[in-house]
């Protein structure tokens, strides 16, 4: 087990550093079309079987409230780049399509923004770091320890 102070000063350092990145990511947002959260769930749904999942289905993968994520969900839909489909087995259920104009959007939109992410994130670390940054977030992510 770790030391306590250790532990705590590591997460402060990664909160930090989440801080920092993102604020960069949303300056330098490349589109006027799409908001950095609505570019968020059109990339959850496009990396979905069919690119589509329950509104709940999208809660666990984004930092927003379920109503903050109803509201956008509804932009978007008004915008048609997703399509909201009853879910024909739960009658309260609301499914969220990615639409072919919603697909062709984030990938448009998808190759700036990944320019932004490497100009901060990946001229800051070597590729070893990179790596293994990846391996400890995802060992983070999913709670395992050694």
């Amino acid at each position: 087990m770790s030391d306590r102070k250790i532990a705590v000063d590591a997460w402060e350092a990664l909160f930090r550093a989440q801080v920092s990145v993102m604020r960069y990511l949303n300056s330098e947002f490349p589109t006027g079309e799409l908001s950095l959260n609505e570019y968020d769930v059109l990339f959850n749904l496009s990396r979905l079987p069919d690119r589509r999942t329950r509104i709940r289905g999208l809660t666990e993968h984004l930092l927003v409230t379920q109503p903050s994520i109803s509201r956008m969900v509804d932009r978007l839909a008004s915008r048609g780049f997703v399509e909201k489909i009853h879910d024909p087995t739960d009658a309260r259920g609301v499914i969220v399509h990615l639409t072919d104009l919603g697909y062709s959007t984030f990938v448009h939109v998808a190759g700036g923004h990944m320019g932004s992410i490497y100009d901060r994130v990946g001229t800051s670390l070597s590729d070893a770091e990179l790596l293994q940054l990846t391996a400890l977030c995802d060992k983070l992510r999913v709670g395992t320890a050694e």
